[in-house]
């Protein structure tokens, strides 16, 4: 089982982080990785809420689906994959700050089959994609803001 835990300060306000990071559509635009992502439910975000998303990882490109088991606006979202090659788990929690917003990620991935030899490179890809995805989203949400108040 692979567990990777990281977290960064934005300096944005909690309503705006959690908006973004919760609607999973965002994604592609600080998740490297991740190709394409669509919300296959029509109901608002929330509990039940799924979304399938093409990923390109370790040089393959995959296909997935995950929904919304916890959601909790302006506190935590967390979704399980519901298809795909590897099972995962995965929550954001989203903490006010006196600078912001602490976003804190939290993967539990259960590969199974040939993914589970190669378990070392997947959990030491996923810490480096973490940490840089991480920062683009800060850099993303810091600079959008400034952007609108310039305006």
């Amino acid at each position: 089982m692979i567990n990777v835990k990281d977290s960064i300060v934005i300096h944005r306000p909690v309503e705006e982080v959690f908006a973004y990071v919760s609607d999973l559509t965002n994604a592609p635009e600080w998740q490297t990785g991740l190709i394409e992502v669509r919300k296959t439910t029509a109901a608002p975000l929330g509990i039940g809420t799924q979304f399938t998303f093409v990923r390109k990882f370790l040089g393959r490109k995959l296909e997935a689906s995950n929904e919304f088991t916890v959601y909790k606006p302006d506190e935590i979202v967390t979704f399980k994959t519901t298809s795909g090659p590897i099972s995962v788990e995965a929550s954001y929690l989203f903490e006010t700050e006196p600078e912001g917003t602490r976003v804190t990620c939290h993967i539990e991935m259960k590969p199974e089959g040939f993914s589970k030899l190669a378990e070392p490179l997947i959990a030491a890809s996923v810490r480096r994609e973490m940490s840089a995805e991480f920062g683009y989203l800060k850099d993303l949400l810091e600079n959008r803001a400034v952007e609108i108040l310039s305006k």
